[in-house]
């Protein structure tokens, strides 16, 4: 008797079903960045202490995705390489969306430090760069959602925007010459600009490893 069809048709219902864990956790990644905006650009400590939750979910999926790509690789005798790439790609967007998780949270515990003091006069500029961010890790879970090749390249586009913005308010916050009091704000938010710019990178790595699984050539 055939057994192939069976099992094939097990794995790929297997694979389906790692490809919608991803997005699930990547939906509660891009909230953790709606909550670091919250929490930093609205002054919301709840949205701050809230993020500490989020990722701890997000760690558990993180876990679960790996040990369920590694039992995949177990499930085919002679899997397609087509199977290997999206596995093998699967295994590496996890651990970006852990990163951007675990950046969001940062960026709240630099929101709890930051609450003392008064409003930071470049706090619009920050904001403007965290939306970007988030605009980013928005597009990258729907070229997931869609293995979009072409919305995933077009993310690096977006990451040239984070680029200059982390430069320039970089220059601004490290030559400020009428500071007053306490350098801690400054350096919190130079701290938080490095967070965004990171979160950033990871959104390309997810883009790019999407247009991997769909084009099986790597940019």
């Amino acid at each position: 008797m055939d057994t192939t069809k069976p099992l094939r048709g097990d794995f790929e219902r297997q694979l389906l079903r790692v490809q919608r864990d991803l997005l699930r956790m990547g939906a509660l990644v891009e909230n953790s960045c709606v909550l670091a905006r919250e929490a930093l650009c609205d002054r919301n400590l709840d949205a701050a202490q809230r993020l500490h939750r989020h990722d701890k979910q997000i760690d558990q999926f993180y876990r679960q995705i790996e040990l369920d790509c590694m039992h995949l690789f177990t499930l085919q005798a002679l899997p397609e390489p087509e199977d290997l790439r999206r596995i093998g790609a699967f295994m590496q967007l996890v651990r970006d969306l852990e990163r951007i998780g675990d950046y969001a949270e940062d960026l709240g515990e630099v929101a709890i430090k930051l609450f003392p003091y008064p409003v930071h006069p470049l706090m619009g500029r920050v904001q403007t760069m965290l939306d970007r961010c988030r605009s980013m890790v928005a597009m990258c879970l729907m070229a997931l959602s869609d293995l979009d090749a072409e919305c995933g390249l077009e993310i690096k586009q977006k990451d040239d925007a984070i680029d200059t913005d982390y430069d320039e308010l970089y220059d601004l916050l490290a030559h400020q010459s009428n500071l007053i009091g306490s350098i801690e704000p400054t350096v919190l938010l130079v701290l938080a600009i490095r967070y965004m710019e990171r979160i950033a990178d990871h959104a390309t790595n997810i883009g790019k490893r999407v247009a991997y699984i769909v084009t099986g050539e790597r940019t």
